[in-house]
């Protein structure tokens, strides 16, 4: 599947990514800046947070109690479309999905 990463100063990163690789992997694997994950997906920080675009946000699945309590920790303003991007993953479903980066 296709991803794009929508960078806070205007610029996008566009990649293929593998069916089962969550959405955090992804972005470190193709340099998004702002996009650190700390923790390496298992769900303890908040460091890879980003905005899912509007047009997708009903295929990305919904937020989990613990995701939705771990989004409080963002360093950047919690918004519609927040989602932790580790637990996002790559399908054939989310082929051309749109991503908004947070600025730092």
């Amino acid at each position: 599947m296709q991803v794009t990463w929508k960078l806070p100063d205007g610029s996008k990163i566009t990649a293929d990514v593998s069916n089962g690789t969550n959405m955090m992997e992804a972005a470190v694997a193709n340099n998004v800046p702002n996009v650190i994950g700390e923790c390496g997906g298992s769900l303890a920080c908040a460091t890879c947070h980003v905005y899912v675009d509007a047009a997708w946000a009903a295929k990305t699945g919904e937020v989990d109690d613990f995701e939705d309590a771990m989004l409080d920790a963002t360093e950047a303003e919690r918004g519609e479309g927040s989602r932790l991007s580790c637990q996002i993953v790559a399908a054939d479903a989310l082929d051309g999905l749109t991503l908004i980066v947070p600025q730092a």
